[in-house]
């Protein structure tokens, strides 16, 4: 087997590398399209997920659509179109213009601004002359350096594949038959817990309403009994009320059987039975009489006294008469 090319010796007996380094290039999750697949994408194989470090065990794998199938490829291209117009449609639309109207486009900005710039556009022609096509650039091959060489591989001298890896089939599929058990053992270990659950819970919810039941039916009975000791409590409270009613009325005519002789007579003799046209004549007659007659008497002595002034008034207008004539006699 010989080696490539690219694998040099220089002057001293060892092997180097000629072509430059580049990093490892990142996959997409999908298959590109032929324009972008000449672009590579690079990345750090330490934020990689598809590198696993530590315990292999519990590793999930990273599931990968299979892009050699047409039929999965075509189905997941009706789902992305199916949930495109599924946005599309939930998405709200302006409604159609009503008949006879247009929508356009308008500014919404807090300040109107007029657009007035026009963009002027002329066609401009000019004649180019005629040149022949470019040749295509050649390939650049730089110029090979160094000396070629090879070596021979002999059949056994490389390690046995088959005998080899058998060890190494042996632990991968004795681990993946362990943790398939494991995994198998757990899942009905869950479903027997999950059965146990339910049945718990079955049962709890059966104790529950029990007790709500028990709980509803002593609180009936309480209610009734103290209900019904309220009642007979009302009752004996009405049956003493009665007898202490009844006694008191007994006590009572006993007691007013001898009174009430006495006290009408004493009533009679203090002058508390009497005639009620003389107690009228007595109490509303005499004081409006005696009203009347002293409404009379002022007026009569308002009368007196208005007719002495008149007559007061009329003698000392005839005394001063007689005086001022008096003294006109006297001056003649």
């Amino acid at each position: 087997m010989a080696l490539p090319s690219h694998s040099l010796r220089d002057p001293n007996g060892m092997y180097t590398f000629s072509s430059r380094p580049r990093p490892v290039e990142t996959r997409s999750k999908y298959r590109e399209p032929a324009l972008e697949q000449t672009q590579r994408q690079y990345g750090n194989i330490m934020y990689d997920r598809r590198v696993v470090r530590g315990n292999t065990f519990a590793q999930h794998p990273i599931p990968r659509p299979d892009q050699s199938d047409p039929a999965k490829q075509q189905a997941f291209r009706r789902r992305a179109i199916a949930r495109r117009q599924a946005r599309e449609h939930s998405r709200t639309k302006t409604p159609e213009a009503l008949q006879g109207r247009q929508h356009v486009d308008v500014q919404t900005e807090l300040y109107l601004e007029e657009l007035s710039n026009v963009i002027e556009a002329t066609d401009i022609e000019c004649q180019t002359d005629e040149f022949l096509d470019k040749p295509a650039t050649p390939l650049f091959i730089p110029a090979k350096s160094g000396v070629d060489a090879g070596t021979q591989i002999e059949e056994g001298e490389l390690f046995d594949f088959d005998l080899e890896v058998q060890p190494v089939l042996e632990v991968l599929v004795g681990k993946t038959i362990e943790q398939s058990l494991l995994e198998v053992m757990e899942e009905e270990e869950l479903a027997c817990l999950r059965t146990q659950q339910r049945v718990f819970q079955e049962l709890r919810n059966n104790e529950l309403a029990e007790v709500q039941r028990l709980q509803e039916q002593e609180r009936r009975r309480r209610e009734e009994k103290e209900r019904r000791v309220a009642q007979q409590k009302e009752v004996l409270k009405k049956e003493r009320e009665t007898a202490e009613k009844i006694a008191a009325q007994a006590f009572s005519q006993q007691y007013l059987a001898g009174l009430l002789p006495s006290v009408f007579t004493s009533l009679r003799n203090h002058g508390y039975f009497y005639d009620p046209v003389e107690k009228d004549i007595e109490v509303n007659f005499l004081p409006w009489l005696m009203a009347e007659v002293n409404d009379q008497l002022k007026k009569r002595f308002v009368a007196r006294e208005l007719l002495d002034t008149i007559i007061y008034e009329v003698s000392q207008k005839r005394l001063e008469e007689f005086n001022r004539l008096e003294t006109r006699q006297d001056s003649l």
